[in-house]
């Protein structure tokens, strides 16, 4: 039987970091010295680091502690060490693209979508704090992350065009994220764009001058929040997302799914204690 403990087989990494500090996982990219640039390495580190997380998140285990009465996960924080956040695809990885067959492109292309979409349906809360550039791959991440904040300095592209190939692999995250025009505009253009005009265009929620512990406030609101509903509210979205059936049917689910997290643990816990006045089971001390 696996050992989901959260003191248990951490991932070893040599590219970024994880730390953990209670419920919160804070995911550090530590490639600065080359942007912090996606190479086969980096992007499997982080994939594994992303299952590990999963693995030991409330949303996925559906307590809130583990058996050693440690925090299971809530909120993952991403950041890249350095002067810049993402600068995307690794130059030599793209360089040596070129001598690969059709099968092994397609091989690194599944390793980035899995990266993507790991980010993406994450059950945890998760955080993105960008600094200089987010180019390619780097916009990709952003636009899986939940609440994102940004310096007004940094610059966002979607740059694959400048290259002469497409972002394919980004897209349905960046499309989910900006819409249909801003994403067909972006991906034409393949330039840069100020981060104003990225939370115009809801690429970015909130600019601020200092990242250093900008995050916190955010954590602090994810945490007087329902763990299974912030899970369960990822889910839902994913729901409608892919969602094929009738528009009456969309309903009938929806009240399916209203009763089940009303009856839940989580959902009797909450009326309860609004009713009594009191703080509910999940939320953290102050």
């Amino acid at each position: 039987m696996s050992d989901f403990s959260i003191g248990n087989l951490m991932p070893e990494t040599s590219l970024c970091s994880l730390r953990i500090e209670g419920p919160v996982a804070y995911l550090t990219l530590t490639r600065e010295d080359v942007y912090n640039a996606l190479n086969i390495e980096l992007i499997s580190e982080i994939i594994s680091v992303l299952d590990w997380t999963k693995d030991r998140s409330v949303g996925e285990r559906g307590t809130l502690k583990d058996e050693n009465d440690a925090p299971y996960l809530r909120v993952i924080v991403l950041s890249g060490a350095g002067k810049h956040f993402c600068a995307g695809a690794d130059i030599n990885m793209m360089r040596d693209a070129g001598a690969k067959s059709a099968e092994e492109n397609r091989r690194d292309s599944e390793r980035l979508d899995r990266l993507f979409n790991s980010l993406w349906a994450h059950p945890c809360f998760t955080i993105g704090k960008i600094q200089g550039v987010a180019l390619g791959g780097g916009a990709g991440l952003i636009a899986c992350l939940d609440h994102v904040i940004s310096v007004p300095s940094a610059k966002i592209a979607l740059s694959e065009g400048k290259l002469g190939i497409l972002p394919a692999v980004i897209g349905p995250y960046v499309y989910r994220k900006v819409g249909s025009a801003e994403f067909r505009r972006l991906s034409m253009l393949a330039g840069r764009i100020g981060a104003e005009d990225a939370l115009r265009i809801n690429l970015i929620n909130q600019l601020s001058e200092s990242l250093d512990g900008v995050e916190d406030k955010i954590i602090k609101e994810v945490l007087t929040t329902g763990p299974m509903a912030v899970a369960e509210s990822k889910r839902l979205t994913l729901t409608f997302d892919r969602w094929s059936e009738s528009d009456e049917e969309l309903r009938l689910w929806t009240l399916d799914k209203t009763s089940e997290m009303r009856g839940s643990e989580e959902g009797q816990e909450g009326l309860a204690s609004f009713l009594d006045k009191r703080v509910p089971a999940w939320k953290t001390e102050e």
